[in-house]
């Protein structure tokens, strides 16, 4: 008998005969066993509870990224971090609850657009956001942008919100999925964050506690994006639908490429102010696409619309006649932000300094490192490099280049905002070597590429 025979043996025998210990568990996983929904939920709830201590829970988590779990160890480990906490129970709206996820990206601000679009097509949309982690933004850190506005709402003024806005962003609570808060903070510093079923369980455990129906998903791969392939993307996509499906409940992923910017501001007032001009009918040719496509998906979902066309034309519509920047206003008002800084941008905050990237060459761009300008970001004070650090709103870059345009050498290839100037000439460094520039045909770029669902 080898030694990989006798550990899921041994393993077998100790968890029969005594009562389970998380050292049996941590064993069969390593030696590449199949956990049971008892063993999943005694390791991850005994985390949420304190009775298991982070060394051990790392030691699993290392175990089960190195040999993986299947499909129905990773339904197991949703369904224990979704019951490790509350379920909100939106049974009280009386229309469809339809909610949108993005694995996250750099220049990412679709949420603060398709949000009010869909909640003004009627649906309503409970969306718990995510901070900024690495080089990709994150929807709260754009929204605390808007001086006042908050995103730390109590279950009562969430749901208020929620019924007269149509819509809601807030952050996760403590007792949302607490096992998922614990487990990735320890993910984050073990070196176990790139597992799809780890991922999975942790976006489903959310999103399933938040009360919606459906969830459309953004999943994104690309120079820009924690998938850098399309097949682990489509490989993630599957997994969720799978698992959803498991759960009753209906996931949508749509397939997005990252391998440049989207639209042209990457940092936290840029973006906001990009996303105001989206919903006055004034956005970028690839923020619009998005927010038409992932929004005819939710409308699609909740059977508002006979087909997908039709739920894109619904959402450009809002974006042109004014409906969706209402409800935007209307739910800044809500949460207690100043409306004047939506209807004026420019009492956004603003960097008191500008620097610009030129070109060392010209020619076509024919691709651009898109994580390298999320990095750059970072290091101008965007975003984070941990989780303590804290974020300039004012801070970001403006692209001004994207793939397939024409860009004569000394021509700008992007604007740095900036009020500190610590790591300025690093981050402008790493803008113009993130650039591709060639003499040949232009770049092909295609930012949505197929359905998983």
């Amino acid at each position: 008998m080898g030694l990989r025979s006798y550990c899921i043996v041994r393993t077998v025998v100790l968890c029969y005969k005594e009562a389970m210990r998380i050292y049996d568990i941590i064993l069969k996983k390593r030696c590449g066993g199949h956990h049971t929904y008892e063993e999943i939920k005694e390791i991850v709830h005994g985390y949420a509870e304190k009775r298991v201590p982070d060394y051990q829970v790392s030691a699993w988590l290392m175990a089960c990224f190195l040999n993986g779990l299947d499909d129905e160890e990773t339904f197991h480990l949703t369904k224990a971090m979704l019951s490790s906490g509350k379920r909100i129970d939106l049974g009280f709206l009386h229309g469809r609850k339809v909610d949108k996820h993005s694995t996250g990206g750099v220049g990412d601000k679709i949420s603060l657009i398709l949000a009010p679009a869909a909640a003004a097509c009627g649906l309503y949309v409970p969306m718990m956001s995510g901070r900024g982690l690495g080089f990709t933004g994150g929807t709260l850190d754009k929204l605390e942008s808007i001086p006042g506005f908050d995103v730390n709402l109590s279950d009562e003024r969430f749901f208020e919100v929620l019924e007269e806005a149509g819509y809601a962003m807030i952050g996760q609570s403590e007792d949302i999925a607490p096992a998922d808060k614990l487990l990735y903070a320890l993910r984050d510093v073990t070196a176990t964050v790139e597992s799809i079923p780890l991922i999975t369980s942790s976006i489903l455990s959310k999103k399933l506690a938040e009360g919606a129906e459906a969830v459309v998903m953004d999943v994104k791969f690309g120079t820009g994006a924690f998938m850098k392939s399309k097949e682990d993307a489509r490989a993630l996509a599957s997994s969720l639908v799978g698992v959803a499906k498991r759960m009753d409940s209906t996931v949508i992923c749509v397939l997005t490429s990252m391998d440049q910017p989207l639209g042209r501001a990457v940092g936290n007032a840029l973006e906001v102010e990009e996303s105001i001009a989206a919903l006055q009918g004034k956005g970028e040719p690839d923020i619009v696409e998005l927010t038409a496509v992932l929004g005819g998906h939710m409308l699609h979902a909740a059977e508002k619309t006979r087909s997908l066309e039709e739920g894109k034309e619904r959402i450009l519509e809002t974006l042109s006649d004014g409906t969706a920047y209402e409800r935007f206003l209307r739910s800044v008002a809500l949460q207690g932000g100043d409306v004047g800084c939506v209807t004026d941008p420019k009492k956004l905050p603003r960097a008191s300094h500008e620097k610009k990237v030129l070109s060392d060459s010209g020619g076509i761009v024919c691709g651009i490192r898109t994580e390298e300008i999320g990095t750059a970001s970072v290091f101008i004070g965007a975003g984070r490099f941990k989780k303590e650090d804290r974020i300039d709103p004012a801070a970001g870059i403006v692209v001004q280049k994207k793939i397939q345009d024409r860009v004569k050498k000394g021509e700008t290839l992007a604007v740095i905002h900036y009020n500190d100037s610590k790591w300025l000439s690093e981050a402008e460094e790493r803008i113009r070597t993130a650039y591709t520039i060639g003499t040949g045909k232009k770049g092909e770029f295609r930012l949505v590429h197929e359905t998983i669902q």
